[in-house]
């Protein structure tokens, strides 16, 4: 019969994965806690204006928005996760209880899967939209809580399945080096769980990407074809080119870390890229409000009402029917049907 350390400290644990657990404050420690907690201040700020902005205008109670939405609280809690995170770490690890230990970590695993995830159901929204030359989805709203709530779930199962058996507390010899209370086993599933996620977004939005270059070339060739329908092709390659590489920079060095420690290798320094591969993948719920949001035109406006709000105090907001104009409007293809909003 197994025996297992319940009862022991932290400090136990890190000793035996030989991870270097500090009583005092380094300068290391402090400027990655300074640097750590000015980036969760802006995720919070970012994603909160987005979720803002999406429930007061109308103009975007669609399930792209809605998604949208549901991305930016999943980096939100990501933020609030990270934030707990900066104030748990350095020297303040060693007092922590294992519970509180538990915690820290469930955190962030649960708001990095559910912002992983999220981003996977608008890669797959999109590409829905794209290739049936849709404005928005026809996902009826009811689907579209039911994806947002099956989300959840997933990230939160993800999440919690250490604290409820499994770690490594019954068998130390399993323990990660990164993340000492958890098994070995457990970061292997998570990461290769992630990069699946990671190559079938890859191979989605290339799939984006090919059509609509193709989709270039074909109407190029024809005279008749809508003077901005190019201008908003190149626009969508933009976006998706930027989708991708802000994901792929952001993520991937972090998952091959967790994968490597999962994998037991001993030549490996994973604890020496620990903490910014970490940060880096924190950073990414920055820029998931910047490409996802900020490029559309109408969220821009949506910002900017909502930032001058004591210039309007005195008036109520109503959301406006803005008359499109030649730049923002949606051409039309050649069947008639919208194509697919280049800023998303």
């Amino acid at each position: 019969m197994k025996h297992c350390f319940y009862n022991e400290t932290v400090g136990f644990f890190y000793n035996n994965s030989r991870k270097e657990l500090t009583t005092y404050w380094r300068t290391k420690d402090v400027l990655v806690v300074a640097l750590g907690l000015t980036v969760s201040v802006i995720v919070l700020l970012t994603n909160l204006l987005v979720i803002t902005a999406i429930i007061i205008n109308r103009r975007f109670h669609y399930p792209i928005y809605y998604l949208l939405g549901n991305l930016a609280a999943a980096d939100l809690f990501a933020g609030i996760a990270y934030m707990f995170l900066m104030f748990h770490t350095g020297p303040r690890t060693v007092e922590l209880s294992l519970k509180t230990w538990f915690i820290r970590q469930s955190l962030l695993d649960t708001s990095l899967t559910a912002s992983v995830v999220n981003l996977l159901a608008i890669a797959v929204e999109r590409h829905q939209t794209v290739f049936t030359m849709q404005l928005h989805s026809k996902m009826s709203n009811q689907r579209v809580m039911i994806l947002i709530f099956c989300i959840w779930v997933t990230a939160l199962l993800l999440g919690l399945i250490p604290s409820y058996g499994w770690h490594c507390l019954c068998a130390l010899d399993k323990c990660s080096r990164m993340a000492p209370l958890y098994s070995r086993s457990y970061l292997t599933f998570w990461a290769i769980s992630n990069l699946v996620i990671f190559l079938i977004m890859v191979v989605v939005y290339t799939h984006i990407f090919i059509y609509v270059k193709r989709k270039m070339t074909r109407m190029s060739k024809h005279t008749s074809f809508h003077p901005r329908y190019k201008e908003t092709m190149i626009s969508l390659v933009k976006t998706v080119t930027i989708i991708l590489s802000a994901f792929v920079i952001c993520w991937t060095p972090g998952q091959v870390v967790l994968l490597l420690d999962g994998l037991g290798c001993k030549s490996c320094d994973v604890l020496a890229v620990e903490k910014y591969v970490l940060l880096l993948a924190e950073i990414n719920s920055l820029i998931n409000a910047i490409v996802y949001s900020y490029r559309d035109n109408e969220m821009r406006s949506t910002f900017r009402r909502i930032l001058c709000f004591i210039c309007y105090r005195n008036s109520k907001y109503t959301p406006t029917v803005v008359k499109l104009n030649t730049a923002d409007r949606r051409t039309l293809s050649q069947n008639g049907h919208f194509t697919v909003d280049s800023s998303i």
